[in-house]
Formats: structure tokens, sequence, C-alpha cells
């Protein structure tokens, strides 16, 4: 063979060195842009549920510091049923006892005893607005009237947070369990989320009204 033999022979192995060289850099920069695309899309995902997790944290903060003024309100009315504030006053303070750590809720046992507080002191509320009923000079102060369309509107936009936090979550948790998604997850730390049960409040937009003694 001659020399041309051999130069043509060298140049088909460059050819061939720089053939595999573009398919691996092709196929590295297929990976990488995958992996970006798939992380992007796990912190959008995310942000997504830190917001909606947010708004229920803020209306959940703004119903718990309307309850005190709302108890001395109602303290004002001569006779008014102790059970009834005291059942507000303890169901405040176990909201008070039982918080979750700073960020998104990933464990389900801490969340479900959280919201579990919060139901309870909602339920006090509507105990409480129920009986003030029976006591319509109570029902004719401003201040207490200011504060039931308050606490109503803070019940309304909760209930709505927790429909857009379920929906958030679910789009998450769905995301961050797919092939190849769940791979980058592990790697990167997306753990999954804890849920809140869906019940029939959260498939439709709520509205919640203390309208004792507004006809």
């Amino acid at each position: 063979m001659g020399s041309r033999g051999f130069a043509a022979q060298r140049g088909m192995a460059k050819l061939g060195c720089l053939i595999a060289a573009g398919a691996v850099l092709v196929l590295a920069l297929i990976l990488g842009g995958m992996l970006v695309s798939r992380y992007n899309g796990l912190v959008t995902q995310q942000e997504k549920a830190r917001a909606a997790w947010s708004e229920i944290d803020n209306q959940y903060k703004r119903r718990y510091d309307l309850v005190p003024q709302l108890v001395e309100t109602v303290k004002g009315a001569a006779d008014f049923e102790r059970s009834t504030l005291e059942a507000v006053t303890e169901a405040r303070a176990s909201v008070g006892r039982v918080q979750l750590p700073a960020g998104l809720p990933t464990d389900p046992a801490q969340l479900q005893a959280f919201v579990a507080a919060q139901q309870g002191l909602g339920s006090a509320l509507g105990r409480l607005f129920a009986v003030a009923e029976q006591y319509p000079q109570l029902k004719a102060t401003q201040n207490f009237l200011s504060l039931q369309d308050q606490l109503e509107g803070t019940e309304n936009r909760i209930a709505v947070a927790r429909r857009d936090y379920i929906e958030a979550v679910r789009g998450y948790n769905t995301y961050q369990r797919r092939f190849p998604t769940n791979l980058v997850a592990g790697v990167f730390g997306f753990d999954p989320l804890a849920q809140l049960e869906a019940g029939a409040a959260e498939r439709e937009t709520p509205k919640v009204e203390f309208d004792f003694g507004k006809k």
C-alpha cells in the first residue's frame, strides 16, 4: 500500500473520530437539555405549590389575629355563653400549638394535625356566630358586624386557597413521579408534597356566609 493509501486511511480514521465525537456531543447536549428542562419544570411546579400554600398560611394567620378582637367584642354582651367563648379561645390556642416547619409541608401527619386544628377553630367560630343570633344588641354593634364580615371573607379565601393548593400539589406530585423526571427529582432533592384531602368544598368555588342577623 502506497503513501496515498495510508493517508486515505488516516483521513477516514480522523473522520470517524470526528463523527463519533460529534455524536457524543449531540447526545450530551440532548441529555443536558432534558436535565435542565426537567429541573426547571420541577422548580415551576414547586413554586406554584409554594405560592398556593403561602396564601393558605396568610389567611389562616389573618383569622388567628382576628379572633382576640372578636372575643373581646363578644365579652361585652351581657350573659353571653361562657362555654362558647372558651371553646373559641381553646381552639385558637390549639392552632398556636400545632405549627408546621417553615416551607412547604412534606409530612402528611403534621399537615393533618395542623389542618385539624384550623378546622376546629373554624367550627368554634361558626358556633359563636350561631349563638350570637340570640343577642340582638350584639348583632347591632358595628365592631361585631365588621369582624363578622372580615371573618366571612377570610373563610372564603381560605377555602379558595385550599382548592388552589390541592390542584398545585397534584400537579407537582404527578410531574415529580414521572420518568425521567423522578430521576432528576431524586438527584436534586425534590420530595413529594403532603396533600390536603379534597372534600366537596374544594370541588367547587365555595361561599361562606355568617349571615346571622343580616336579614
